[in-house]
């Protein structure tokens, strides 16, 4: 994967997982309040239920309470007493009914079958002891009861809550009852208004979310043309500044070989072809011109070695960085005049070709700066390494200058090339100047990351 793609994938992805983070609160959040709003419903409803039955069974009660009042306990009363419930009715499925305390039923208006039996085992669908648990609730006073009874209007079995006293003296248990399947409804409908709520949250938050990644992607894509414009830019002036310092190279190379070298092998011609002459007219001069051209040779042997050291130092192949720097800094001391204090630390660190060729290529771009430009008179020169690093710094004690301007408006290498050669490396480069002089520091690993340990050898020279 590129760069560029793990960087959109990194802005994506957590934006993402916090999507998916927040759809989930809100799901769980809207769930446990959808559950809360059910039972605050299924309260309210019930509680209005049982007011509702309390009136019905007080209104009852006061209808037989001539009756029950009178003291009477014949069966000739109680009789009277029942039909009087049997007639009280509300709505189509109310209806009042009577059992004694062992569940016989002794008035059932719309189950005629059930009177006279003991329904003292019945039980629901649910296996709750019916006629026991109204028995209960109502000797203990609480009085109301859900269950599961047949509805009269549609026949089929529905929950029911039910509400019964007691009338000790007569031994009964009489009372009414409301279907709630109402109560189901209501609660079903609030918890699909909950469901619709969590979709329509969820829909929003989603398309909140695509809004968000489709403007990382499209930032990510601007980001991305805008990085490739400028490495474009970048790439191209970098590949003029190697064109351009290939040329120079090149010129370089010419002058030395047409002003140095070719004019030797001329002047040794010519001092070989006066020899010859001499010796055909045997001038005793001949031996003399013989030694004067042997001496030119030997110049211009001396020259190509010259040019051969500056292009690639031989030294560094069969001796080593500390020897290759200890030959520049003598090539410096006798060429500039300046005094230099070189210390070798470098001990039994061999570091890696391309990591040796850098650092020679630093110190000599370090120290053709200090001659021309810095007027100092001393030059410190460290060699330093440890297990993990290599560290060359060059110290002088010249005028100092600006270095973010000389990196910005430097020709040939200069301490830009100086810097992307060492930040091939992954090294690090710094460089600190005051009037009082300069320091330069660079640290490199002795093994690179990367396997081609000449590549910086193609770097601008």
């Amino acid at each position: 994967m590129q760069l560029k793609h793990k960087i959109v994938a990194f802005g994506i992805l957590p934006l993402l997982l916090a999507v998916a983070v927040v759809c989930v609160l809100v799901v769980v959040q809207n769930q446990r309040l959808g559950e809360q709003q059910a039972r605050l419903i299924e309260s309210s409803i019930l509680s209005s239920k049982q007011a509702e039955l309390k009136h019905y069974v007080e209104m009852a009660t006061s209808a037989i309470a001539p009756l029950y009042d009178s003291g009477r306990n014949d069966p000739e009363t109680r009789q009277q007493a029942l039909a009087i419930l049997e007639r009280i009715s509300f709505g189509s499925d109310g209806y009042f009914f009577v059992y004694d305390k062992d569940g016989k039923s002794l008035m059932h208006p719309h189950q005629a079958d059930l009177v006279g039996q003991n329904m003292w085992n019945m039980t629901d669908p649910d296996g709750l002891p019916v006629i026991q648990a109204l028995l209960r609730t109502a000797k203990s006073g609480d009085g109301f009861q859900r269950y599961d009874w047949q509805k009269p209007s549609t026949g089929q079995v529905s929950d029911k809550l039910a509400y019964v006293i007691m009338l000790d003296r007569w031994d009964w248990m009489f009372g009414t009852g409301i279907y709630i399947e109402d109560v189901e409804q209501a609660i079903q409908q609030a918890r699909e208004e909950v469901s619709s709520g969590i979709r329509t949250t969820m829909q929003a938050i989603v398309a909140v979310a695509l809004v968000a990644v489709l403007l990382v992607f499209a930032c990510g894509m601007m980001l991305n043309v805008s990085e490739h414009r400028l490495a474009d830019r970048k790439l191209q002036r970098l590949t003029q500044r190697i064109v351009t310092s290939q040329e120079e190279e090149r010129s370089r190379v010419s002058r030395e070989l047409h002003d140095g070298i070719s004019q030797l092998l001329v002047s040794v011609k010519f001092q070989f072809e006066l020899a010859s002459q001499q010796l055909a007219s045997g001038d005793a001069r001949a031996a003399d011109t013989l030694r004067q051209g042997t001496e030119r040779l030997v110049a211009a042997i001396g020259e190509v070695r010259r040019i051969s050291h500056d292009l690639h130092p031989s030294l560094l192949d069969t001796l080593g960085l500390p020897s290759a720097i200890g030959q520049l800094v003598s090539e410096f001391q006798q060429r500039s005049g300046l005094s230099v204090d070189y210390r070798n630390q470098l001990g039994d660190i061999r570091p890696a070709p391309g990591v040796t060729v850098a650092l020679f290529r630093v110190l000599q771009e370090a120290l053709t700066n200090i001659e021309r430009h810095a007027r100092a008179h001393h030059v410190e020169i460290l060699l330093d390494g440890q297990a993990r690093q290599v560290l060359l710094r060059i110290r002088d004690d010249g005028s100092g200058f600006n270095p973010r301007q000389a990196d910005q408006h430097s020709g040939g290498i200069g301490l830009r090339n100086i810097r992307e050669r060492v930040e091939h490396f992954g090294g690090q480069f710094t460089i600190n100047s005051t009037p009082d002089g300069t320091e330069l520091s660079v640290l490199l690993r002795p093994e690179p990351a990367w396997k081609d340990a000449d590549a910086p050898e193609h770097l601008p020279q």
